[in-house]
């Protein structure tokens, strides 16, 4: 009678079984990994979303606060909220300084003295306190500056730019109004001279050069620190698993 396997076979499947095993077993923890990472990135994602969606509904709180408080106030002043940046934007150049002055004009004085314990006092409240990290003072120009060329004139309304802002922050610093937030804002009031970095376009694409001219005042908070310290950890994590 004929064996039942060649020579040689039933050996060579009593090879085969082990590592059939092994291929088994190895397609199992690569899956596992796969499922690991795939939830890894599932809660980063998660996570990632749940601060947009706070960001985003801490400034549609804040814009409405910020309407509600100054709605009455911003035509005569001379200004407007930007919905889209959260900013306060004074726009009447003849009522802030005079032409080619760092000096603040009596008018201007008499609406920051208005406006800002008023602004302050909104920032400083529990929802957004603690996500304050700075408050931007930014003075804008146009791109001209008498008969000076392009480069010449940027640079001139730079230097012209960061001297209005100082002047701004010098001014509100020593309102009595704040005098009790004075080490808070200390710590996140900032002056900005952009010289005409950020023009405002007309319709058709052209420099507005009166309304390029303005003050602006805008808040960042911790969201982009809270992305940041996701995304480093997500890197670090990954470093670790390679």
């Amino acid at each position: 009678m004929s064996p039942p396997f060649p020579p040689g076979q039933q050996g060579d499947d009593e090879q085969w079984l082990p590592v059939s095993d092994l291929m088994s077993g190895l397609m199992m923890f690569f899956l596992a990994i796969a499922v690991v990472f795939m939830l890894k990135v599932q809660n980063e994602k998660e996570a990632l979303s749940s601060i947009a969606e706070t960001y985003r509904s801490a400034r549609e709180d804040l814009y409405r606060e910020l309407l509600e408080e100054f709605r009455n106030d911003l035509d005569q002043w001379g200004a407007e909220i930007d919905a889209r940046e959260l900013a306060i934007r004074f726009r009447e150049p003849d009522v802030l300084f005079d032409h080619g002055s760092h000096t603040l004009k009596p008018e201007f004085r008499r609406i920051l003295s208005d406006f800002f314990p008023r602004y302050v006092e909104i920032l400083r409240k529990p929802p957004y306190r603690k996500h304050v990290r700075e408050i931007r003072i930014e003075g804008h120009t146009s791109s001209d500056f008498g008969e000076l060329a392009d480069l010449d004139a940027y640079l001139a309304n730079m230097e012209l730019s960061q001297a209005r802002t100082r002047a701004t922050l010098e001014f509100l610093l020593c309102l009595p109004q704040i005098k009790d937030q004075s080490h808070w804002l200390r710590g996140r009031v900032t002056a900005n001279g952009l010289s005409s970095s950020q023009l405002i376009l007309t319709a058709s694409g052209k420099e507005d050069r009166l309304r390029s001219r303005r003050v602006e005042f805008r808040v960042r908070t911790d969201a982009e620190e809270q992305i940041d310290e996701i995304l480093t950890a997500t890197q670090q994590s990954r470093g670790t698993t390679r």
